[in-house]
């Protein structure tokens, strides 16, 4: 049951990190390669990352490029639904924003748990602080790398708590695994409370404290 929940997991993220990366290439005004490659680089820059921190030669993207494929082709149709609509009404301009922020946290819970069970899967199920980091990195790569080729702050350093969920669910799934003895009810766990951490963090205005010049 865990593989295909694991498969499950790692097709949501992708989808999401897909999309999130298209519509910031098109804000940015990138064409249709800047757009498809933005769309890759978020949607597997976090497992790409994971692999070479576990020294995973050659990373699995380039193994096995199903993902690449299914971000190229999520790409596209984001692409040429906002090109035939001539770019986003101004009335509409809300819904493209909560859309992004709705994909950005199904990638971040996805593949929280997908670093956290690749780790697993290594063979480092005791090793909480390993575990944790790789489902932090795997969470937040992608996106780290998509604000960074797009001329932006990366998220992860100043909204809505960005990163501090993916560790808080990081660690809860851990520790369910060690209490429950099976991953499939942690990584369900784990993955829902990343997304509702992330929607109150939305709703209340959390942020972590910064000093104001």
């Amino acid at each position: 049951m865990s593989i295909s929940l694991l498969a499950i997991f790692d097709f949501i993220g992708t989808v999401a990190f897909a999309i999130s990366g298209a519509i910031t290439g098109i804000h940015k005004k990138m064409d249709i390669f800047g757009v498809n490659i933005l769309a890759i680089i978020t949607a597997c820059g976090g497992g790409l990352t994971r692999d070479i921190v576990m020294g995973n030669f050659p990373p699995q993207m380039f193994i096995d490029p199903f993902y690449v494929v299914v971000a190229a082709i999520i790409a596209n149709i984001v692409f040429f639904l906002m090109y035939y609509r001539k770019g986003v009404p101004v009335k509409f301009s809300g819904i493209y924003d909560k859309g992004l922020f709705i994909s950005d946290t199904l990638g971040l819970a996805a593949f929280m748990v997908d670093g956290v069970m690749i780790g697993a899967n290594f063979g480092y199920e005791d090793d909480l602080f390993l575990l944790v980091f790789l489902g932090f990195i795997t969470g937040v790569g992608g996106g780290v790398l998509r604000d960074v080729l797009s001329n932006q702050m990366p998220a992860i350093f100043v909204k809505h708590v960005y990163a501090l969920p993916v560790i808080v669910g990081g660690i809860v799934m851990v520790i369910m695994h060690d209490l429950m003895h099976t991953w499939s009810a942690a990584m369900v766990i784990s993955f829902a409370l990343v997304i509702l951490l992330r929607f109150m963090a939305r709703h209340f205005l959390w942020n972590l404290p910064k000093v104001e010049l």
